[in-house]
């Protein structure tokens, strides 16, 4: 496309997008580039409409987040905190910090049946899916993943279990005795009561963007091999994108390539996909990496977008209301975006709306309705595999056969 204006650039973009061809790396790189938001939330709208009409989804659901101990130190995790061990080698100084600089005083895990009974809380309150994730706490065993999904799956036994990223099933490859493989530990997972797998952990798939900002967390090789065996054997996942830290333009833009070969590979040859692809915005308050600005509203808005166009054969596009915020959540369902997430009530790994130190992070059904419907769609509750929700009377809700978006498996 050289020699051509920026207009002129876009309006051949534009005319693949109407044609409904793939676009090119070279196409996301000028699509990130340029400056003209409109257009891009116009072509955008145009492949959103195309697959989902006036629907925008969400969903009742609950985070939670087992524990903040981990052994990583990723540069833009403001939430773990390091386990107080002595041959760790962890000091405490007199205002109750790590050597670090992180409190100890917030650091916590919680117990198989703490887990279980803020499950049967949300099955009570009419959530249809819990999503968990945490650190990776140095100590616990394997049995004790197993028995959580088991002790939820025993106290309410409809509610979707979504449940640990690829760096988490990795770690359990390392600490189960004798040593599992990733097919051993999904599969003891998924007997247990495991469902699908969340995505995240992906952040961007680049080895220098890894090496600079989390070098001690799997790689992309790790991440694609546990959603590649998890697809294999029926079980949905979803995919992320962290971006807005150190990666360039053109690293998201491969990122989402990456996401869409794998894609391809998993609806030609394997019994589940990716039901949905989550970008999530940086936010740099609290991590090692606070003297970065983060990404600004129009580079979310872009971003979402262009994940959009060049993600054609991942049915969703969530924005995650938590990382960015309600408001630009909403004006996002013109710009790609189909899906906010859901009511959350719990998340601690990132805080924005919530406000430092605070967990709560919830809204109301009637919020998110409110919210879907000012920006123009129409609401649709779903279930975690995009199946719409049929409450009764007593506001208890389950899943209809009816394809949401007719890429994933189920």
């Amino acid at each position: 496309m050289t020699g051509h204006s920026p207009t002129e650039r876009l309006a051949s973009i534009a005319e693949k997008v109407a044609a409904g061809e793939r676009l090119s790396h070279a196409d996301g790189v000028e699509l990130l580039a340029s400056r003209d938001i409109h257009e891009i939330g116009r072509l955008a709208n145009l492949v959103r409409e195309r697959l989902h009409g006036n629907r925008a989804f969400y969903n009742v659901n609950r985070h939670i987040n087992y524990t903040n101990y981990c052994v990583l130190r990723c540069k833009f995790c403001s939430f773990y905190r390091r386990y107080p061990t002595k041959d760790a080698g962890i000091a405490e100084n007199q205002d109750g910090a790590a050597a670090d600089g992180r409190s100890l005083d917030d650091a916590y895990e919680l117990s198989v049946e703490e887990v279980a009974e803020l499950a049967a809380e949300a099955c009570a309150a009419g959530a249809t899916e819990v999503h968990i994730v945490g650190g990776l706490h140095p100590r616990l065993p394997f049995s004790y993943y197993i028995e959580m999904c088991a002790a939820i799956r025993e106290a309410c036994p409809p509610i979707h279990i979504k449940a640990f990223t690829a760096v988490e099933i990795v770690h359990f490859t390392r600490i189960s005795r004798p040593r599992l493989s990733i097919r051993d530990v999904l599969t003891q997972l998924r007997e247990a009561g495991l469902d699908t797998l969340p995505g995240g952990g992906a952040e961007i798939f680049d080895d220098r963007v890894h090496g600079e900002a989390y070098q001690n967390k799997i790689g992309e090789e790790g991440w694609f091999d546990v959603h590649r065996i998890a697809h294999e054997m029926g079980i949905p996942t979803n995919a992320t994108m962290l971006y807005g830290h150190v990666e360039r333009p053109d690293e998201r833009v491969t990122h989402l390539i990456k996401l869409r070969e794998h894609q391809d590979a998993s609806l030609k040859d394997r019994a589940a996909s990716f039901n949905c692809c989550v970008p999530l915005s940086f936010i740099p308050e609290g991590s090692e990496l606070s003297d970065l600005p983060g990404p600004t509203g129009l580079d979310d808005l872009k971003t979402l977008a262009v994940s959009r166009l060049m993600l054609d054969n991942i049915p969703h596009i969530k924005a995650f209301w938590i990382m960015h915020t309600a408001k630009l959540a909403q004006v996002s369902l013109s710009w790609g975006v189909d899906d906010l997430d859901g009511t959350v009530v719990e998340y601690d790994i990132t805080k924005r709306e919530g406000g430092a130190g605070e967990r709560r992070q919830e809204m109301s059904v009637d919020r998110i309705r409110r919210l879907i419907r000012e920006a123009g769609r129409e609401p649709v509750e779903r279930d975690t595999l995009y199946q719409p929700v049929v409450r009764d009377g007593h506001g208890l809700g389950r899943g209809v056969h009816d394809s949401l978006g007719g890429f994933h498996s189920v």
